[in-house]
């Protein structure tokens, strides 16, 4: 049975992790990966940064193989990185496996990986994979997906969903909001960035599941 595992690694033990030494407040969220050959291509939002020099503080580590800006929006900013399989990580290790990544969100702290198998033992084989390479991964989650979960569910992380929920609870999709992003934030315990970023994500994906329109052909 399909089954969802939420894992957590220390922010320096993931090769983007190096801005938090220079930028200790912002947010890292993958956007979506891209195998080419013998190199991973992730795209990723950088949010909550204060200038546009962003690139060089991803630098300073040796998976990384090339990097660019594509976009910003505010403090948002959009990145390209390149780094090689050969580095043994947890972006190697899912690329191994093949156990896809439903979403990846680093702070300071550390990071948070969703990843979802097509049963069980995809899971434990990742995490046998990972403590062979000396990967020290966390697992904090882990939940078999039922028939009876409706589509909107299973679409949603466990942090889109808390995120969602509280927001709906604490008044923030009244009309005055009765909490600002900055108040669900310090609740939740990340910044408001990320805050922004978990409701935005679990808004398109219940559109996307809700709506036939928004849905894609196919």
């Amino acid at each position: 049975m399909a089954t969802e595992a939420t894992f957590t690694v220390p922010s320096d033990e993931f090769p983007l992790g190096t801005v938090f030494e220079r930028r200790p407040h912002v947010t890292v969220e993958l956007e979506r990966i891209i195998p080419a050959q013998d190199v991973v291509i992730p795209y990723f939002w950088v949010r909550g940064a204060e200038s546009d020099d962003v690139e060089s503080a991803f630098l300073d580590h040796p998976g990384v193989e090339n990097i660019r800006l594509v976009d910003s929006v505010e403090d948002q900013y959009l990145l390209r990185v390149e780094w090689r399989l050969e580095h043994d990580g947890v972006l190697s290790t899912l690329m191994e496996t093949g156990v896809p990544l439903i979403e990846a969100v680093g702070t300071s702290e550390q990071w948070t990986f969703h990843v979802r198998g097509d049963d069980q033992q995809d899971i434990a084989s990742f995490q046998q994979r990972c403590r062979d390479r000396d990967v020290p991964i966390t697992l904090t989650k882990l939940h078999a997906l039922t028939p009876i979960e409706s589509d909107t569910e299973t679409a949603l992380t466990d942090t889109q969903r808390e995120a969602l929920v509280l927001a709906y609870r604490r008044g923030y999709f009244e009309t005055p909001r009765e909490v600002t992003m900055a108040d669900i934030g310090d609740e939740l315990g990340i910044t408001q960035q990320a805050v922004a970023s978990r409701l935005r994500r679990g808004i398109e994906k219940i559109l996307g599941t809700t709506l036939p329109e928004t849905r894609p052909p196919g």
